[in-house]
């Protein structure tokens, strides 16, 4: 096999899966001899450099330069290019030309990055190469195979933590766990007390954590989702999330919950195809539910508060923003706490709707 793709969103695991597939190329081969390794550059151009294109084009002449220069010292050599999802259709067409007809002695491997991957790209390496991916990319997964790799076990409130902490970049795993076996060693068994002081650098958090928490009416959880939606960047997700993205996505949730609120609609099938039949029933019952807590009333309340959270997002009052957001989420999170919503959005409480006063 001469030419390789490596894919994966999460930069970190991606960059795992190439130093893997490299080791497994060069085999006994001396780097310094065998390795090639380059990035595809930005389509911006610093003032006094060649244009974005140029460089770009003098970058993919370099990698077809080095691929079809016999080793020298070795057996092989191995060609790595980063970032190709940087190179536009034709910049990318001398690439797929070679890769129909590879030089045998040579192994190109093409790494996703900066953007989406052209299609002749996949087509190329589906017809005449391999794909690789990290091995895992869920936190959970990544948290397994990190810690069997670094010879250390956490308790079951350390890896509770530390999930937490990463929410949706389980890139940050792998540094994480390589800390924690440096300061503790092999074979240590940790718990989250353990962990905390090396939890930096929080990962990003999937909207369905602030939504969850808003429909058990569970305020504070609520506001320390939002804040991280609000202030943390990854990886993955270089921007923080827009109040306004946010805003509408909260009101995607309640109109769901608002086609809901009818009185022929009494099983999860029914509320399944209410909602258009892209929900399954066993979600739909969850919707329902919340729906039914809420009622009329209570949905009534929750759109008065999100018109008003979008008027003063748009600046009808001098509120910052980050404080409108919060003051939203906690107006709905307790509207589902005086509902009893959060009793059967969950699905691990028990009975009926939970009262509350005031």
């Amino acid at each position: 096999m001469s030419v390789h793709l490596v894919k994966g969103d999460d930069p970190v695991l991606r960059q795992q899966a190439v130093a893997q597939l490299v080791e497994e190329l060069l085999g006994d081969a001396e780097r310094t001899l065998a390795l090639e390794e380059l990035t595809v550059p930005g389509r911006g151009a610093a003032e006094g450099e060649a244009s974005g294109a140029e460089a770009r084009q003098a970058v993919v002449d370099a990698v077809l330069n080095a691929a079809t220069t016999l080793p020298f010292g070795a057996d092989r050599r191995v060609v790595v290019l980063r970032d190709i999802g940087l190179l536009t259709a034709s910049e990318v067409a001398p690439l797929v030309r070679y890769a129909e007809d590879p030089v045998e002695t040579t192994e190109l491997v093409l790494v996703e990055g900066g953007g989406k991957t052209a299609k002749a790209i996949d087509d190329v390496v589906k017809a005449h190469g391999a794909a690789h991916a990290p091995s895992a990319t869920k936190p959970q997964d990544v948290l397994a195979q990190e810690l069997d790799a670094g010879g250390i076990t956490l308790r079951p409130d350390a890896a509770k933590r530390v999930l937490a902490h990463v929410g949706n970049d389980a890139g940050l795993i792998p540094g994480i766990v390589d800390t924690l076996a440096s300061a503790f060693g092999p074979g240590a068994q940790l718990g989250a007390d353990d962990v905390e002081p090396y939890l930096v650098g929080q990962g990003t958090v999937p909207v369905w954590d602030l939504t969850n928490a808003i429909e058990k009416g569970d305020t504070a959880t609520a506001l320390a989702v939002v804040r991280r939606m609000l202030t943390v960047t990854s990886p993955t997700q270089p921007t923080t999330d827009h109040p306004l993205r946010i805003l509408g996505l909260l009101h995607s949730q309640y109109r769901k919950l608002l086609v809901l609120d009818d009185p022929s609609i009494r099983s999860a099938e029914d509320a399944a195809a209410a909602l258009g039949g892209r929900t399954s029933p066993n979600a739909a019952r969850f919707r329902l539910r919340q729906a039914k807590a809420l009622g009329t009333d209570g949905l009534r309340q929750a759109f008065d508060h999100l018109a008003q959270a979008d008027l003063d997002i748009k600046g009808e009052r001098a509120i910052p923003q980050d404080v409108v957001m919060e003051l939203l989420v906690a107006r709905l999170a307790e509207l589902s706490a005086r509902a009893g919503a959060g009793a059967s959005s969950g699905g691990s409480r028990r009975g009926g709707p939970r009262r509350r006063s005031g």
